[in-house]
């Protein structure tokens, strides 16, 4: 049965004139990030995908591969239309894939995929597995390809295990995760990334080539969680991508070469 009732997690409220945005998070991320968003979106209604393995489904065994995971997403979830795709680093992968795999399957598209902190698939870099690595040892590995962890996961062994299970988990789906040659999806794509994270510029602006549509990249200030740090500016921006689709009007075109970068 497709539903929303484990996958999906929402508040009530927000505007049924407005778009659904359906945001996918970041590895080791908590979807009740991204459901609070609501407050900051309250024109449209905000919808976190929760995976196996977190929130209320800790008790379930996580995905540790792509394809099983969107396979089963799509199973199982019905995306109310008309809606949109977020995705942020390993989201954005996700959300790409999963547009693909609703694409194949003859089912509703999402109006728009709105791409964040990661580089196109063709470009991404081959990470390391961490399969059978736990513990101190597994935060050492992390943090030596990946950077600085939060220091709870040093200073709490109880905690660092339970985080440390999804997190395992989606970096496997990193490592595993290989680029193969597909169409182009035909809706407006935008990406979205910081100044001062370590994707390429010109790694972000790739994603150019896996749409026919308007294709737009914006750069804020700030790192891989630039949304964190300037929330006011990516809010106003998301805002207007989300109305923009929901009016059924196009994404707004920026060539790679011209990208949007705030100061």
């Amino acid at each position: 049965m497709r539903g929303r009732t484990r996958w999906v997690l929402s508040r009530p409220g927000g505007s049924a004139d407005g778009a659904r945005v359906y945001c996918f998070p970041h590895s080791g991320g908590s979807p009740g990030e991204y459901v609070r968003w609501a407050a900051r979106l309250p024109g449209h209604q905000v919808r976190a995908v929760q995976t196996p393995g977190r929130g209320s489904r800790m008790d379930e065994e996580p995905f540790t591969g792509m394809e099983a995971l969107v396979d089963s997403l799509v199973s199982q979830v019905a995306f109310e239309e008309p809606f949109v795709f977020f995705g942020h680093s390993l989201g954005a992968l996700v959300a790409y894939e999963t547009a693909l795999a609703l694409r194949e399957r003859g089912l509703p598209e999402p109006r728009a995929l709105l791409l964040s902190g990661t580089a196109a698939p063709h470009t991404l870099r081959a990470r390391p597995s961490l399969r059978g690595l736990a513990g101190t040892e597994l935060v050492a590995a992390i943090e030596r390809v990946y950077g600085p962890v939060p220091a709870e996961l040093h200073e709490d062994p109880e905690l660092r295990d339970l985080l440390l299970t999804g997190l395992r988990a989606d970096l496997e789906i990193v490592s595993g995760y290989r680029y193969r040659p597909r169409p182009p999806l035909s809706c407006p794509v935008t990406v979205l990334g910081g100044r001062d994270d370590e994707e390429p510029l010109d790694d972000l602006g790739a994603w150019r080539a896996y749409t026919t549509g308007p294709f737009d990249l914006r750069v804020f200030p700030g790192d891989h969680f630039y949304f964190r740090e300037c929330p006011d500016e990516f809010f106003a921006f998301l805002d207007g991508a989300l109305a923009q689709s929901a009016a059924r009007a196009v994404l707004g075109p920026g060539p790679v070469a011209a990208a949007h970068v705030l100061p």
